[in-house]
């Protein structure tokens, strides 16, 4: 009736009467989130609404068996796993790949990265039922977590069919430690079952081990963002015809509420003495589309939406980029950047994008998700932290006033992403050794 010993583990008694516990809750919470479901279907498109049954663990076959199926949240996810996957399909072009997401923003990047080269579907809900019919369906070799979503009935049921799990490129707050400690009779077990954790960081790895994973089950692989960030690219088609040789650009990247506020209370005093000035803001969430373009009207200041116009007009100084992956375009145009997230308290996103564009970088206090990245990136001269719109305005008018401050800024960041590439290569290493 209970679990045998898998791994090196055995989960106690009161372990396994947590996890169904869980399992027990997630029963009667569940049907709520498949109403929320059907109600965000039926505004959205076809595709969508029919794979909602996804959810549940009816997922299609994938074409081959004994492959690899990686779980990424959403786009950050995704992203940061695509040169690993990559790297996988040069080295293994015959392995099935399948990829698991959570939202459809981060269907959506699987689709644009990958095209029809991967299998693809929403992650199930995490009851046993649903994860088990998903791996009789996939059945693979391996399960690859990028970074840090971790549940208990989807490892529970890997575990119970010896297929390894492993977290890559795996973060750990220190924030979500505390929060796991204390549900450390749910928590545990998971840690238990997974084969091994590739960590982004020092911070990473500290905490893993402070949750009680053995040094046998860790290794400190470093960012992987490093190497996929350092290979990144923009389409090669200058952002709506837009050019930071004619006039200084800045671009919002992955911003939140109260952040665009910020930005445009920046470019107000900015524009007082340099008129030339464009602002890119580019909002993180796409359901927030809307209401940010509906915050910049209302402001009185003349806008576009990209998804609208073929180019910039010359007299208009705020683009609201509404289009899914062309981040990368504007940061290839941009002069200077703001990265989002972080003076609105989200951790904030990756610093390293406008880094590989060369270009400095300018982030609020909270910084909790990539600290060691930020930290890097702050000590050599490329990343500048500041708490408020006139904070920024001061940063980037000395830029403006300082063109070589502001070439040497950005080619710092672009050396700390060279001087830190390698987490790629040490996990795959990893993977060939607990993979078989």
């Amino acid at each position: 009736m209970f679990a045998a010993e898998r791994n090196g583990y055995k989960p106690t008694l009161i372990e396994d009467i947590c996890r169904w516990a869980y399992s027990f809750v997630l029963v009667f919470v569940i049907p709520f989130a498949f109403l929320q479901l059907m109600l965000r279907g039926a505004t959205r498109n076809k595709n969508y609404n029919r794979r909602r049954f996804e959810r549940f663990g009816f997922v299609s076959h994938a074409p081959k068996k004994n492959g690899y199926l990686f779980h990424c949240v959403s786009v950050g996810e995704v992203v940061a796993a695509s040169c690993l996957i990559k790297r996988i399909m040069q080295d293994e072009p015959e392995c099935q790949i399948t990829v698991t997401t959570t939202t459809p923003t981060g269907s959506a990047r699987v689709r644009a990265i990958f095209g029809d080269t991967v299998h693809h579907f929403y992650l199930p809900y995490d009851l046993h039922m649903a994860m088990a019919g998903m791996l009789r369906r996939i059945k693979p070799k391996a399960v690859l977590i990028t970074e840090v979503e971790l549940w208990p009935n989807l490892i529970h049921a890997c575990w119970k069919r010896d297929i390894p799990v492993m977290v890559v490129n795996a973060r750990m707050t220190d924030r979500s430690a505390k929060r796991y400690k204390k549900i450390s009779k749910l928590f545990n077990p998971m840690l238990g079952k997974l084969y091994h954790i590739c960590a982004q960081g020092e911070r990473d790895f500290a905490n893993y081990a402070w949750l009680g994973v053995s040094e046998q089950k860790l290794t400190l692989t470093n960012n992987i963002k490093f190497d996929q960030v350092a290979s990144t690219v923009s389409s090669g088609h200058p952002f709506l015809g837009l050019s930071k040789e004619e006039y200084p650009i800045l671009v919002a990247g992955s911003t939140h509420d109260t952040e665009e506020t910020a930005v445009l209370n920046a470019a107000k005093l900015l524009w007082r003495k340099n008129p030339s000035l464009k602002v890119i803001i580019v909002p993180r969430h796409p359901e927030r589309f809307d209401s940010v373009a509906n915050l910049i009207e209302a402001t009185g200041l003349l806008f576009v939406r990209s998804s609208q116009v073929q180019s910039a007009p010359e007299n208009t100084n705020v683009i609201l980029l509404d289009e899914m992956g062309k981040l990368n375009d504007a940061y290839a145009v941009g002069a200077f950047a703001f990265v989002g997230g972080s003076i609105a308290d989200k951790g904030g996103h990756n610093a390293l994008e406008p880094a590989s564009f060369s270009i400095p970088i300018m982030m609020g206090p909270n910084t909790y998700n990539n600290p060691v990245i930020c930290s890097h990136l702050e000590e050599c001269g490329a990343l500048v932290k500041i708490d408020s719109g006139e904070e920024m305005f001061t940063i980037v008018d000395k830029w403006i006033c300082e063109p070589n401050e502001r070439k040497k800024a950005g080619q710092a960041g672009r050396k700390v992403l060279e001087d830190n590439s390698g987490a790629l290569e040490a996990t795959v290493q990893c993977i060939r050794k607990y993979v078989n």
